[in-house]
């Protein structure tokens, strides 16, 4: 597994029910027990640019081990299952940059965490794009049985207010602003597009782990002109959401 962020100061060993500390000089040298403060939480993070800029972030790679899922759903999905696998997580947290369908209500440079994931891109045509729940497939076999008959959503944890809107996973990012409209014509409501979420939201499903997704708000969707995006900014406001989730020791979702 590569990219493994710092490892927590020495003297503290995490473990998933409490804390030992082996500091000689607290409580004469003898060791303590301690609850907790939050879960053993796995970071994914989708590309080594966004790693970089996280990993200057106060507390970064701290209390949690971060690793990358790659760039795209398909690398993403294998990679969060290999990290999974590897660290055996409580829960997850993807943090990465996002573009925005609606910056006056998800402004450009803000963060947000989302109550659900929407993937676009699997599915017939392009023009007339059909996703494929509505062609009566699901994603992966589930309980419940039946056919789909519309988007098909994973739910996220959203121990924080979320965005009004789902995050939409895509193949492409779109290009123009006329695809931006068509897309949310498709999935209507849509907050937010990404190219990782509904993979890594799909491998914490399966692996039955609770994940939440933090996005920082780069760009409006379909803008293409990078002088206008604002990296640093959505993950700086990224980072600051991650954090908080990390702390919690609960993650209710929130109304």
């Amino acid at each position: 597994m590569t990219s493994q962020c710092p490892a927590a100061p020495w003297g503290w060993i995490r473990r998933h029910s409490f804390v030992v500390d082996f500091t000689p000089f607290v409580v004469g040298g003898s060791f303590r027990v301690m609850p907790d403060a939050a879960p053993n939480t796995l970071v994914l993070v989708p590309t080594e640019i966004e790693r970089r800029h996280l990993a200057r972030q106060r507390g970064f790679g701290v209390d949690a081990p971060c690793e990358l899922c790659g760039f795209g759903p398909v690398a993403a999905a294998a990679r969060a299952r290999d990290a999974i696998a590897a660290h055996e997580p409580e829960r997850v947290v993807l943090v990465g940059i996002a573009g925005t369908f609606d910056p006056d209500g998800l402004p450009v440079g803000t963060a947000a965490v989302f109550p659900s994931v929407l993937m676009h891109g699997v599915g017939v045509g392009v023009a007339s794009f059909v996703p494929a729940p509505a062609l009566g497939f699901r994603h992966w076999p589930r309980s419940g049985g039946g056919e789909a008959d519309g988007p098909e959503a994973l739910a996220l944890a959203h121990p924080v207010p979320p965005a009004a809107g789902p995050l939409l996973t895509v193949c492409t990012a779109s290009a123009t602003d006329a695809e931006a409209r068509e897309r949310r014509a498709l999935f209507p409501g849509a907050a937010a597009e990404d190219m990782e979420g509904f993979a890594v939201a799909l491998a914490c499903r399966l692996a039955e782990v609770p994940v939440a997704i933090v996005r920082g708000i780069s760009n409006a969707v379909g803008d293409r002109r990078f002088e206008r995006w604002q990296i640093p900014e959505a993950l700086d406001a990224a980072w600051l959401v991650a954090a908080d989730l990390l702390q919690r020791p609960a993650w209710s979702d929130t109304a």
